[in-house]
């Protein structure tokens, strides 16, 4: 089991590498920040200045060995717009995505995996086939479609929720809904699949011959054998909920971390896109580093490899 876990940390911190390593390079395709934050009649003696303030005289290698020693300490260097460490920029607005994220998933589990598990149990039924279509449209409806209606009926129309900003509960409503809806129908096509492949197993035609009760099976046998599918989908989709809330948090003016980043691309403040690419990447390792260590008790085979 210990080589289990150090191969899984060791794939972690590689992961993350890599991906810090692929965004620094592809931010400086989109070209020359120094340009955006300088005057239009600058002269070319203070361009040279600035960019040597900045560093960005130098090759790309030398930036690049700088920033891996700066960021092996904490430091990602200075937001090139506010001039201010990067750092705590991206951490005043991260927890907000958290929270969004957080509750899209605990949507996503609460509402997709019984789905899933009653319309496995009901297979051919009307209640089955309304699951199938229901999620059938959650993966088919574009998630910037869904903010927009939703904004019209329960914010415009009838007034029920406000349609932005950040506040107490109700404002979690309409984002965590049209984040949570794609994975949501992900999550609960994945489990009715899983379901159903186990029950038709053996063990489990075994257990009905012994006279146990469909609920039992279904509880006892059928459950545990069935969630690494979706336990492996649910921790994929924990990664990329950060990443689908740049959308969301920009249709309903979230202040969160996804529409900050894209920002910050756009306007090639590279250490700010740095930092929230490194968030995102140690929540996505993490998450999955949580779904491999489940498999230690989903299957027990794991812990003596």
């Amino acid at each position: 089991m210990s080589r289990y876990l150090g191969a899984r940390a060791a794939q972690a911190a590689v992961a993350i590498f890599f991906a810090l390593t692929a965004v620094f390079f592809l931010v400086r395709i989109t070209g020359d920040p120094v340009i955006l934050f300088l005057p239009l009649d600058v002269q070319p003696k203070d361009i040279s200045e600035f960019r040597h303030l900045l560093g960005f005289d130098q090759p790309v290698w030398v930036q690049y060995l700088a920033f891996l020693d700066r960021a092996a300490h904490g430091d990602f260097g200075a937001s090139l717009r506010y001039r201010v460490p990067a750092l705590p920029l991206v951490l005043h607005r991260f927890p907000a995505t958290l929270e969004l994220a957080a509750v899209s998933l605990a949507l996503v589990a609460l509402v997709a995996v019984p789905i899933g598990i009653l319309s496995a149990a009901r297979r051919g039924s009307v209640v089955d086939a309304l699951g199938i279509a229901v999620t059938a449209l959650g993966q088919a409806v574009p998630g910037f479609w869904l903010g927009l209606m939703l904004i019209w009926i329960f914010g415009v129309w009838l007034r029920w929720l406000p349609v932005s900003g950040f506040g107490d509960w109700r404002h979690f409503v309409l984002p965590a809904v049209t984040l949570a809806a794609f994975y949501a129908a992900q999550i609960a096509r994945v489990t009715r699949s899983a379901v159903l492949d186990a029950l038709g197993q053996d063990y489990v035609r075994t257990a009905r011959a012994k006279g146990i009760r469909e609920a039992g099976v279904l509880v006892r046998h059928v459950l545990k054998n069935a969630a690494i599918p979706v336990v492996t989908v649910f921790g994929l989709n924990a990664g990329q909920v950060l990443g689908g809330a740049v959308v969301t948090e920009t249709i309903f003016a979230w202040p969160g971390l996804g529409g900050y980043i894209l920002n910050a691309l756009v306007g090639r403040d590279f250490p700010v896109v740095m930092v929230g690419v490194f968030f995102t990447s140690v929540i996505y390792v993490a998450m999955n580093f949580l779904v491999d260590l489940s498999y230690l008790w989903l299957n027990p085979q794991v812990r003596y490899h």
